[in-house]
Parts: structure tokens; C-alpha cells; sequence
């Protein structure tokens, strides 16, 4: 009788050590995805082609490295205490690239043009960045993303999306129909120069008195802005964009602005599908100096997660739904590309030919 109440009091134990370790590993299955339907980081990247080339992005594949200068005018000081705005200057690592996936792509697949950055202050905060030509998101939440991925697949008999599926969209998201008809009717930009990159979210700048201002920031070009004609686009170099902005630096460095917009109370601060007006007031913190680019192979932007959530004392962020799932999705292509690029798989990291 004894032997059998020692056993049982030593099995206790490690049934609740089962039970436990059972319940870590449910959780871990649950949060990767792996049971049930619920949609996490990895669904975002569920359509990545496979295989895809190792050591690339999984968004924005085709890019080129920049190096640069923030030169802060000093204005911003009084509404955020980031170093950023009140040093002379700081160091700047950034990266342009096109919206597509796939990093062979010719530069006239997509209107999209993006630029990546990574600002260094003398105090050691790091404020990465990640802006688009296009000035909102298409829908209130993250969700709304892989919806209208699903609506407007092209059907396999007719070739075009199901407008029975694009009007359920729509539905479902009635902000989205104002960006994606702008979108469709914005001309296509034969520059990474003249074009404006807009951060979408808002950020709260935290002042020296405490004060959150919520703010959204673009980078405003002083290059003209150049687009392609129909005829121009379809004849259009490969690698048009990364040969024109090489070639630009060397008659001298490109700027850009880098112009904040405070909102008023009532503006919008978790929704990056709804426009502030145009009537808030603006604030020019800084320029940016780009002085040269370089082969992602070679360049320092190859190996940096440009995760939009990483922002320096002084700023914090909002409750953007998209804006917190992007940390994750960033982090998940970060990890794949180190996983691929340290066991020796990735020879290449920037489009055949691109900046070169």
C-alpha cells in the first residue's frame, strides 16, 4: 500500500509537468498558425512563391542600398525629444526598391516605389522607417489586406476578378474604393527621385513637456517628378529606376524634405486608410542627403529589418492595427532571410542587373 501511495505521488508531478508542456506547446502551435484558422504573420506571407530565391525580401525583393545624411532643421525639436531633430545631423542607411515580391522583376511591373531608412542619432536610438509613393493604406485593418488579395484574383475562366467577390469587398471596406480608384489612376513614376514617400501611419512625437502630438510624415522630393507614358513604360529598360538614380548621383547628391503634419483633435490616428486635411498644419524637420547607392550584395541595407514599429525615444507608437502587424510580418521575412543567408544560400541579393 505504501509502494502504491509513493508512486502516486511521484506520477502527480509529472503529469502536471505533461499537462503543462502539452499546454506550451498547443499555445506555440496556435500562435504560429499551425491549428485552427486565425490569421497571423505567417498567413501574410502564405503567397510567397516557392522556392524564392534565398537572402531576398519577401516583399519589395528588387531593391538598392543608399547611404546618406539627415540634416535637422531643428523645427521638430519643440514637438519630439528624438536627437534626430535637434543634432546637426545623423548617419542614414536606406534602401529604394519596387512593389513587387519578386526580385528579377523589370522596374516598369509596378507603380509602386518605396524607400526604406534607418536613422542613427549620436545617442544611439535607431529610427527605422518604411514609406511608399502611395499616401494611405487601402483598408482600416490588417485583415483587409489578404481580402482584397482574395477579391480581386483574376479568375481562371474569365481573367478578371469576380465582381460579385469585388463588390463583397467593398462592402466589407467601403474606404478601400477611393484608394484603389486613385491608385489606378496615378501616373507611373520613372524615378525613384521625383517621387514623394509617404510613411501612411501616424506616430505620437512626444515632446520635452510631455505633450503626444500624433503626427504623419512624408518625404517630399526637391527632384521634379517624372512619369512614364504608355509608350514610354512598355519600351522602358529592365532596370530602368536603379540605372537612372545611379546615374543621377553622380552629378551630386538627391534630397528629399521630410515634412510632418500635426493632427487636431478628431483626426483619425489608428486608421491609415483616412486622410487628415490637407489644412493641418505642416512642419519641415530636416532634409535628407542621399550621396550615393550601392548593390544590396554590398551594401549595409542588405542585412537591416526596416520594421516601421522600431522608433527612437521621442517617438511611440499609435494603435494602428496594420501598423502592429507589420512589426511581426517584417520580423518573419528579417529571420528567414539571416536563416538563408548564413547557411551560405544566398549568392545574390539585388535583381540581375539592377543599379548596376
Amino acid at each position: 500500500m505504501a509502494d502504491r501511495h509513493s508512486l502516486k505521488r511521484a506520477w502527480l508531478p509529472l503529469a502536471s509537468i505533461a499537462a503543462i508542456a502539452g499546454s506550451l506547446v498547443a499555445a506555440f502551435a496556435w500562435s504560429a498558425g499551425l491549428v485552427g484558422n486565425r490569421i497571423t504573420t505567417a498567413t501574410f506571407l502564405a503567397d510567397t512563391p516557392k522556392p524564392f530565391p534565398a537572402g531576398y525580401r519577401r516583399a519589395h525583393g528588387k531593391g538598392i542600398c543608399f547611404d546618406g545624411v539627415f540634416h535637422a532643421s531643428g523645427a521638430a525639436a519643440s514637438i519630439s525629444t528624438s536627437r534626430v531633430f535637434s543634432q546637426a545631423q545623423a548617419r542614414a542607411i536606406g534602401r529604394f526598391s519596387i512593389g513587387t515580391a519578386d526580385p528579377y522583376a523589370p522596374d516598369n511591373s509596378t507603380r509602386t516605389v518605396s524607400m526604406a531608412m534607418l536613422i542613427t542619432a549620436d545617442d544611439g536610438e535607431q529610427w527605422r522607417m518604411k514609406m511608399n509613393n502611395e499616401p494611405l493604406f487601402a483598408t482600416h485593418d490588417a485583415k483587409g489586406f489578404l481580402a482584397r488579395i482574395a477579391a480581386f484574383a483574376p479568375d481562371p475562366a474569365t481573367r478578371q476578378p469576380d465582381p460579385t467577390k469585388v463588390a463583397a469587398f467593398y462592402r466589407d471596406y467601403p474606404e478601400a474604393r477611393r484608394v484603389i480608384e486613385a491608385k489606378a489612376k496615378a501616373p507611373w513614376p520613372s524615378s525613384f527621385a521625383g517621387a514623394q514617400y509617404h510613411a501612411i501611419h501616424a506616430y505620437f512625437f512626444i515632446g520635452p513637456d510631455g505633450r503626444r502630438q500624433p503626427v504623419r510624415w512624408r518625404w517630399r522630393p526637391h527632384a521634379p517628378f517624372t512619369g512614364w507614358s504608355v509608350e514610354e513604360r512598355a519600351k522602358a529598360d529592365p532596370d530602368h529606376l536603379f540605372k537612372d538614380i545611379a546615374e543621377r548621383l553622380t552629378h551630386g547628391p538627391l534630397r528629399w524634405d521630410l515634412v510632418l503634419q500635426l493632427a487636431e483633435p478628431g483626426d483619425p490616428v489608428d486608421d491609415p486608410s483616412q486622410p487628415w486635411p490637407a489644412t493641418r498644419r505642416q512642419i519641415v524637420g530636416g532634409t535628407l542627403e542621399v550621396t550615393r547607392v550601392v548593390d544590396q550584395a554590398k551594401g549595409l541595407c542588405r542585412d537591416i529589418n526596416f520594421d516601421p514599429t522600431l522608433v527612437p525615444k521621442g517617438i511611440a507608437l499609435t494603435n494602428d492595427p496594420v501598423l502592429a502587424t507589420r512589426g511581426g510580418i517584417y520580423a518573419r521575412s528579417y529571420n528567414a532571410r539571416l536563416r538563408e543567408i548564413g547557411y551560405g544560400r544566398a549568392t545574390d541579393a539585388v535583381g540581375r542587373g539592377a543599379g548596376r
